[in-house]
């Protein structure tokens, strides 16, 4: 699994500084770095070609590295693109070390190509020694390509630098690091306030969280904590969410794991009083309201795992309601599983979807999709 190890920003609008917010990872043989970029048309105007600006160190593999940022080109033959270089510095390795390590860029919204299975079968491996330190893309993308996509939003975007270690010196061997204390290190920091920089009040429960990390995973973040309308509150409510559901948003920003969402109300009774499909409605809601702020957060990853779990957890008494959601966010494959679960169901399994608050709901508020579903059922009986 590629582990998230922070997320640098360089401001443009501040003579290109760059802040960063790292995350130590250990000895994770892959890891991916964020590179949002903030006052694009400045950088543009003040590091001429050649000129760069450089993210802090992040760590993956046991060694450490940094991107460069060329706006306008690493030289005069890219001078029309954007250049991207990483650096291992080998500052505190061995002079006689190579590592080998398969590297990408994308886009944040490019997700096809940061799957761990793409990057190993696209990327070419590069040997990283004292004598070669950098592997670069010279024509990672275009200006003026970049400057009509819809990738350029407020004059920002975020790049993702995605870095496989392939070979491992046997001298980092048995270093410490796994992924449970990975996991572990990463679920402490969304309990501290160590360089955290916004607070959110939900349903009365107070979040610490670092507003370059939830900018660079979220464009709807971004534009919350860097855009125009940016909020200057020092403590931002949000009052039409359940503590729980924003706890898992926020686990899942940092680390790209959905945690098990447990109902509180269910915590404080005995063991076996709560019964077991009473359990499993209140997680499939949890699922559902998370689903929702996944795309309320336009976090397109998020919403295909809640999508998959919630067409594998499919009943006659949720199908329903799992429908709405999915015609109200227009998910059209949770929307077609739906559909086939319902067709197939007996004229008593269908009595009981007939039945349930999620079909009151769809026949007052989007009676289009019922006549689908009529269409549907009627074809099937045919068959």
């Amino acid at each position: 699994m590629s582990m998230f190890t922070g997320v640098s920003v360089i401001d443009g609008e501040n003579q290109s500084s760059c802040n960063t917010s790292a995350i130590y990872t250990g000895v994770a043989d892959s890891g991916y770095h964020l590179l949002m970029v903030t006052g694009y048309s400045h950088t543009k105007e003040e590091l001429h070609t050649g000129e760069c600006a450089s993210t802090s160190l992040f760590t993956v593999g046991g060694h450490d590295w940094y991107v460069e940022y060329y706006p306008n080109g690493l030289n005069k033959d890219c001078a029309d693109f954007i250049s991207l270089n990483v650096i291992l510095p080998f500052d505190n390795d061995p002079l006689d070390m190579v590592v080998e390590a398969k590297l990408s860029f994308s886009l944040i919204d490019q997700v096809e190509k940061q799957n761990p299975m793409y990057i190993r079968a696209a990327s070419k491996t590069s040997r990283f020694s004292s004598a070669a330190i950098n592997w670069g893309s010279d024509k990672f993308v275009r200006r003026d390509a970049l400057e009509r996509s819809s990738d350029l939003k407020g004059d920002c975007f975020t790049i993702r630098c995605d870095i496989m270690v392939v070979s491992k010196d046997p001298r980092t061997e048995g270093a410490s690091g796994t992924l449970s204390d990975i996991h572990q290190h990463l679920s402490n920091l969304l309990q501290t306030k160590v360089g955290a920089d916004v607070t959110f009040e939900v349903s009365g429960e107070r979040f610490a969280a670092h507003r370059c990390v939830l900018a660079a995973r979220s464009k709807v973040f971004m534009a919350q904590l860097f855009g125009p309308m940016k909020e200057t509150s020092t403590v931002i409510h949000i009052k039409d969410m359940e503590a729980k559901v924003f706890r898992a948003l926020l686990s899942f920003i940092y680390t790209d794991l959905l945690p098990m969402i447990e109902d509180e109300k269910s915590q404080d009774l005995e063991e076996g009083q709560v019964e077991e499909v009473v359990q499993h409605e209140m997680r499939l809601q949890c699922l559902q309201d998370l689903f929702v702020a996944a795309d309320r957060y336009d976090l397109q990853q998020l919403k295909f795992i809640c999508e998959k779990q919630l067409s594998e957890q499919l009943g006659v008494s949720s199908v329903m309601s799992t429908l709405v959601l999915a015609e109200q966010h227009q998910c059209q494959g949770l929307k077609e599983a739906c559909m086939k679960f319902v067709q197939v169901q007996s004229p008593s399994c269908l009595q009981t979807v007939m039945a349930t608050n999620g079909w009151d709901h769809a026949y007052t508020t989007y009676p289009s999709v019922l006549k689908e579903l009529f269409v549907k059922i009627a074809s099937n009986r045919r068959k």
